[in-house]
């Protein structure tokens, strides 16, 4: 059983500074070396393993990959000054639906990591004064400033490299 909260359950208060916003930037440029941390020398068979028949940690993995496009098009909506941000698939088809068990873990961790370099290349371009801007997320129902939202990617990397460490170290702990 789990100990990483539900991710659809969790609450967040968005009250901290603007400015922290360079530090959110340094966490996520972070997570694809924690990511690749956490997975490599790991046994294919330990990466793929689905208890529950939930998502192994490679498939956590490509999760992370799959939702960089998300992440990047939310940034456009604060360029756009869209109305709401981009919503998503709340059922995760996409991760479903990729086999990412099946890529090599070197292929998602590559991509992974250039995708974030875009998203963060994108970030860089903009103007501080944006990082204030507030839009409506469409699943929480609350307005999301800029800011906000890399915290909130930084969260759900967390969440998602917090699960795939129970899953690797589950692993350890039974042998």
């Amino acid at each position: 059983m789990s100990q990483v909260p539900i991710w659809f359950e969790r609450k967040f208060a968005f009250s901290f500074p603007v400015e922290v916003y360079p530090n959110l930037c340094a966490r996520l440029r972070g997570t694809p070396a924690r990511l690749e941390e956490a997975l490599l020398g790991r046994s294919h068979k330990i990466l793929i393993r689905k208890p529950q028949e939930k998502w192994s940690a490679q498939e956590h993995a490509g999760h992370l990959l799959d939702l960089e496009a998300l992440w990047l098009a939310r940034v456009g909506d604060y360029v756009a000054a869209s109305e709401q941000l981009t919503a998503t698939d709340l059922r995760n088809r996409k991760t479903d639906e990729a086999d990412h068990n099946a890529r090599p873990l070197e292929q998602i961790l590559t991509e992974f990591r250039a995708r974030r370099g875009r998203l963060l290349e994108r970030v860089d371009e903009l103007d501080a004064s944006l990082f204030a801007r507030a839009i409506p997320h469409p699943r929480l129902k609350m307005p999301m400033r800029l800011v906000d939202h890399l915290y909130f990617v930084a969260e759900h990397d967390d969440h998602h490299l917090a699960r795939i460490w129970e899953l690797v170290n589950a692993v350890r702990q039974s042998e």
